[in-house]
């Protein structure tokens, strides 16, 4: 994967060593009632990969509070080449970049930073009056959305006051072992980094199973960022995690708690349109050519997250 060095660029054939291990920059602002960034309609714009799981967590909390007409979203294609992720409009699910007209998305980011350094990520979320990128790291922006723009919803508080500890502590669990292990398993250097990464996510997701014998959702009775946060892994796991990165201990729908879970998160009003299953597909088996060198899609499995459930 390529990274913008002094805002220039590179492919990975390109990068140096010393490319390789300088740090990053980052946009980690955030939108609040008090700071440069106030809550307002209309003045943020979000880029996503329908692909990507972390982005995709922030599109979930921008469809679920109803913010589709507050805050304008491009979709990137789901192929990501040597320049990065680009815009592709002729393509079904993609668009183009309505606020630059940039082909690839390291443009948007050295519009903001014209000597950034660091990878190019989605999601992006841009301020279209101070014309910069306000944050990039994913868990942020779905905690500002769904703070800074809570009013905008009476079915949903996607992440209470009372409860945010919890969420935090509960998105912490669910990171290392299984959000990051499925690219660990993916992208192991050695059999023994592999099947570690492979034990350490099948042993949370056991968990995970036992709690959601008990509880609706992640935190008690109530839908949270928490959940949206897992959601993009499970919805994933079955069409991409367990062949191609070869988590193939058990299948999503091998788990009756967290398929049932999963089911009954897809079939509120909204989360179906935020998943593209051949988008996901074809990011991951014509991305990753040192995983799959011919590139081709699979045509399956086919997965009904439409089946009913029991879980109220």
């Amino acid at each position: 994967m390529g990274r913008l060095i002094d805002g220039h660029w590179k492919t990975t054939d390109e990068l140096t060593e010393n490319d390789q291990n300088r740090s990053g920059d980052s946009f980690r602002e955030r939108i609040a009632a008090d700071s440069r960034y106030p809550p307002e309609s209309g003045r943020y714009h979000l880029y996503i990969a329908r692909a990507c799981p972390w982005a995709h967590g922030a599109a979930l909390v921008r469809e679920l509070l109803g913010l589709e007409d507050i805050i304008s979203m491009d979709i990137v294609d789901p192929y990501r080449g040597s320049k990065g992720w680009q815009f592709s409009p002729d393509k079904p699910g993609c668009t183009q970049d309505t606020l630059h007209g940039s082909d690839y998305l390291h443009e948007v980011y050295t519009a903001a930073d014209s000597t950034y350094t660091g990878g190019v990520t989605t999601p992006v979320l841009w301020d279209q009056e101070e014309e910069t990128i306000v944050n990039n790291e994913s868990i942020e922006i779905m905690e500002m959305l769904a703070t800074a723009f809570a009013d905008h919803s009476d079915e949903y508080d996607l992440y209470p006051a009372g409860e945010r500890d919890r969420i935090d502590a509960v998105v912490e669990e669910l990171h290392e072992p299984i959000l990051q292990g499925a690219y660990t398993a993916g992208f192991a250097d050695s059999q023994d980094t592999y099947e570690q990464a492979v034990e350490t996510m099948f042993a949370a997701l056991d968990h995970w199973e036992d709690v959601l014998g008990e509880q609706r959702f992640l935190v008690g009775d109530s839908l949270t960022i928490a959940d949206l946060r897992f959601l993009p892994a499970l919805v994933r796991f079955d069409p991409v995690y367990y062949t191609h990165f070869k988590c193939n201990v058990r299948r999503l729908v091998d788990y009756p708690n967290l398929w049932g879970y999963t089911r009954d998160i897809y079939q509120h009003d909204g989360v179906s349109e935020t998943v593209n299953v051949d988008h996901i597909k074809k990011h991951y088996h014509r991305s990753h050519t040192d995983i799959n060198p011919t590139g081709f899609v699979p045509v399956g499995p086919y997965i009904d997250f439409t089946a009913p459930h029991s879980r109220e």
